[in-house]
C-alpha cells in the first residue's frame, strides 16, 4: 500500500433513526468530506448504540460503533486514520470518542481526531453567519428566530452563550438560542422575546440532525413542546425541520476541520 492506500477517513456521528433526515445531514456531511478528499475512503461510525440497535432491528442496517469502526479499519489494513466527528462541541460525546481513539491508538501508525464544529473563533463566526443565511427568508422586523440546541451539563455548554454573543456581534438581535436539556432554557429567553415585540417565531434546530428533539420537543403538538408553549404565549409559530447538516456552509466547516486533521497526520 502507498500512503493514500493505507489511509482512511472515519466520520463519526451520534446517529439518527430518521432515515430521510440522515440522508440529507449525516450522509451529506460524509459526501462533502469524500468530495474534498476523493483519494481516500470515507467510512462511517455512530456513537449511539441505541440508534445502532434500532436501525439493525427495524431496517436490517448495520452501522459500526466507534470501537468497532476503529478495529475494522485496522483489520482492513489501514495504518493511518483521520477521525472526523460531526459533533457540535467539545463535550461528553467528543471526550468519549477521544478515549476510544486513545484506547485503539496502538492499532495504527498514526490516528488523528479532528475538531468538532464549534472550536475556534472563526468557527463561531462562520456558524452564526450560516444560520442567519439559512433562515433569512423567514425573517422580518416582527419575526424572531429561536434556535433549539441540545444542551449539556458539562462546561462545553458555554458554546451556546458564545454563539449567541457572536450573533449579537454580527447585528442579529432577533436571533435567540435556547436548549432542551441545559441552559439557557426556552423560559429563560421568553422575556427577551416579549421585550422585542415579536409577533412570529421561527423555530429551527441547532443540531446536526433534525431528529427526536426537533420533531417532538420542538415541533410537535404536545403540551410541553416549544411550538405549543410559544403559541400559548400568543405567537404565530413556524417550525423548520432542517438539521445543520443540510446547510452547505456547515458541511464545508467539517471538511475544513478534516483538512486540519490531515495536516497533523503528516
Amino acid at each position: 500500500m502507498n500512503q493514500k492506500q493505507d489511509t482512511a477517513i472515519l466520520v463519526v456521528s451520534f446517529g439518527t433513526s430518521y432515515n430521510e433526515n440522515r440522508k440529507v445531514t449525516i450522509d451529506a456531511i460524509e459526501q462533502a468530506v469524500a468530495d474534498a478528499f476523493s483519494d481516500y475512503p470515507v467510512r462511517r461510525a455512530f456513537t449511539s448504540q441505541m440508534i445502532i440497535n434500532k436501525l439493525k432491528k427495524r431496517d436490517g442496517l448495520h452501522i459500526d460503533n466507534e470501537a468497532e469502526s476503529l478495529q475494522h479499519a485496522a483489520a482492513d489494513g489501514f495504518r493511518k486514520l483521520v477521525i472526523q466527528p460531526t459533533h457540535l462541541m467539545n463535550g461528553t460525546e467528543y471526550h468519549d470518542l477521544l478515549r476510544d481513539v486513545e484506547k485503539h491508538r496502538d492499532l495504527f501508525a498514526a490516528a488523528v481526531l479532528g475538531e468538532p464544529l464549534l472550536t475556534d473563533k472563526e468557527d463561531f463566526e462562520k456558524v452564526a453567519a450560516a444560520m442567519v443565511e439559512d433562515t433569512k427568508e423567514h425573517t422580518d422586523e416582527k419575526t424572531a428566530v429561536v434556535l433549539m440546541g441540545h444542551g449539556t451539563g458539562v462546561e462545553a455548554n458555554r458554546v451556546y452563550f458564545d454563539l449567541q454573543d457572536e450573533l449579537r456581534k454580527q447585528g442579529h438581535h432577533n436571533y435567540f438560542i435556547a436548549t432542551v436539556e441545559a441552559v439557557p432554557t426556552l423560559e429563560d429567553i421568553l422575556p427577551a422575546l416579549k421585550e422585542g415585540g415579536y409577533e412570529k417565531i421561527v423555530l429551527q434546530p441547532l443540531m446536526i440532525v433534525a431528529g427526536d428533539h426537533a420533531n417532538n420537543d420542538m415541533a410537535s403538538d404536545d403540551e410541553d413542546s416549544w411550538k405549543t408553549i410559544l403559541e400559548k404565549e400568543g405567537y404565530a409559530v413556524q417550525c423548520v425541520l432542517r438539521g445543520m447538516g443540510q446547510i452547505p456552509a456547515i458541511r464545508e466547516i467539517f471538511a475544513q476541520h478534516t483538512a486540519r486533521a490531515f495536516e497533523k497526520l503528516k
